[in-house]
């Protein structure tokens, strides 16, 4: 485990070793992810994938997240700082991570053309980088590119399970406590701007049709923050996109079924350099 400076702000990075004859995987984490989250039942699944496709591999955990520096004044009026978002997140906060922050970080990695591997955020996050900058390919597990209900719904319960019983060793709390140094910090500011009214007119496909890479998209039929009509936006914007519906699966297909989706990856990745 390592940190990198970006702009005065300290970022957790960590390397998962591979052959370098290959474009390395970048791994996006979901809103209230970090590099340790990637971990579930003692599996580092990015480990495995960059095993399954023989490349190697980065994580990291964006601000706030993780061990990363915290977010100043998460809950406070948003203040623009050249490449961050200080205070509130407003509605854009993923196209600063994406166009800004990113290739920050992948330029201080050396990575000119990565394969993204995206989760939730981080597969908007993926999308949107992919929209303006070189990628050799881009995974997209359950994206969000416009807002649902039933992702608002979500977002809502998750506050209220946040705020409930908050001492309690197995409450949502306590369990993301586990992974974050700041947890407060890490879960406001995600669940602030999604329940934000400025939020609900966050859409970007519009944005879409400039991508031009190889991109797999994979949605779990019992996603409760999304429905397949977020992979059918973007195909209608991205005709070569491969959508893959699991059926059975939740948000998150690397926890709910990670063999199924090692195998998919693998063999989209097959002819990619």
């Amino acid at each position: 485990m390592n940190r990198i400076d970006i702009s005065g702000v300290g970022i957790e990075v960590a390397h998962l070793p591979g052959p370098g004859d290959r474009a390395p995987l970048v791994f996006l984490h979901e809103g209230l992810g970090s590099i340790s989250m990637w971990r579930q039942r003692g599996r580092l699944w990015p480990a495995e994938l960059c095993a399954a496709t023989g490349r190697a591999g980065w994580m990291y955990s964006r601000r706030g997240y993780g061990q990363s520096d915290p977010v100043e004044d998460v809950r406070g009026p948003p203040r623009r700082s050249s490449a961050w978002h200080i205070g509130r997140h407003e509605p854009d906060y993923m196209h600063l991570e994406a166009n800004d922050v990113l290739p920050q970080l992948l330029g201080q990695l050396g990575i000119s053309k990565p394969v993204l591997v995206g989760h939730s955020d981080g597969a908007t996050i993926a999308l949107l980088h992919a929209c303006q900058h070189p990628v050799s390919a881009c995974v997209a597990m359950a994206p969000h590119v416009f807002v649902e209900a039933m992702a608002v719904s979500a977002i809502k319960q998750a506050r209220h399970m946040f705020e409930a019983a908050p001492d309690a060793p197995d409450s949502l709390r306590q369990r993301l406590a586990r992974h974050h140094q700041d947890v407060d910090n890490a879960f406001w500011q995600w669940n602030d701007v999604w329940l934000s009214e400025a939020f609900r007119a966050f859409d970007i496909r519009p944005e879409l049709h400039p991508i031009s890479a190889p991109l797999l998209l994979i949605q779990g039929t019992e996603d409760e923050y999304g429905s397949m009509e977020q992979l059918e936006a973007i195909r209608r914007e991205v005709p070569q996109a491969i959508g893959v519906e699991l059926a059975g699966c939740g948000h998150s297909p690397h926890r709910d079924q990670p063999d199924q989706l090692l195998a998919d990856i693998r063999s989209f990745l097959a002819d990619i350099s």
